[in-house]
């Protein structure tokens, strides 16, 4: 990589990108109905796997959701993403970000 990565939100394809440059690097697939976003599949590109940034971008999508409302506005995350699943089990303290089930 030359840069650091960013984390980008695509409203039109219910989408987050995690990019180096102009190099797309990962995706993280959304369904967001108001009140709870639902996440709902992670994607690196085979090229970049191995390399942390799955996580890297469902740490920046998970940080826009609380930016955006989190739990304290109502806005609750649905991992149904096994990926994003597990980052969360990872990750308890941004539990209260969690709908509940």
């Amino acid at each position: 990589m030359t840069t650091s990565p960013t984390i980008t939100r695509d409203d039109d394809a219910s989408r987050y990108e995690l990019h180096d440059g102009t190099t797309l690097l990962a995706v993280l697939d959304y369904r967001d109905n108001g009140t709870d976003v639902a996440l709902t599949r992670a994607f690196t590109v085979p090229t970049f796997r191995g390399q942390g940034h799955a996580a890297t971008l469902t740490a920046g999508t998970v940080a826009d959701i609380a930016e955006r409302g989190g739990a304290a506005g109502g806005r609750r995350v649905v991992p149904l993403c096994w990926y994003v699943a597990q980052w969360f089990d990872e990750h308890p303290e941004q539990s209260h970000l969690l709908a509940p089930r």
